[in-house]
């Protein structure tokens, strides 16, 4: 089954679901619409890949906008906040154990939950 037939399983936005397991890392898809939270991992970094539709990555000092078939590496300890003003479908990995919402809790955190 590919990732976009698994997308089509879900429709709750910020709902990570995680398709498997790669040397102690999650990769994660989700659906995106409307601003997340402001958040940062102190001790990893944070990969997005879009596969649909367009996300921003909000930073201190500037916005990242991409793509389908673009990613970006949000680096350990920067604070940003994605966001997408339609639905955007994406990648994420990060290792096992991340919570989505890094050190900002919230009610957004989302427990690891298997595809």
């Amino acid at each position: 089954m590919n990732d976009k037939v698994k997308l089509a399983g879900f429709n709750e936005y910020f709902s990570l679901k995680i398709g498997g397991e790669l040397n102690d890392h999650k990769p994660e898809v989700v659906k995106v619409k409307g601003e997340f939270v402001w958040h940062l991992h102190p001790d990893s970094d944070d990969f997005f890949l879009v596969l649909a539709g367009r996300l921003t990555i909000q930073l201190p000092d500037r916005d990242i906008d991409l793509e389908p078939g673009e990613l970006f590496v949000v680096p350990r300890g920067v604070q940003h906040c994605p966001k997408a003003d339609d639905e955007a479908q994406v990648l994420l990995i990060e290792p096992v154990g991340t919570p989505n919402t890094g050190d900002a809790g919230g009610h957004l955190t989302a427990g690891e939950q298997r595809m």
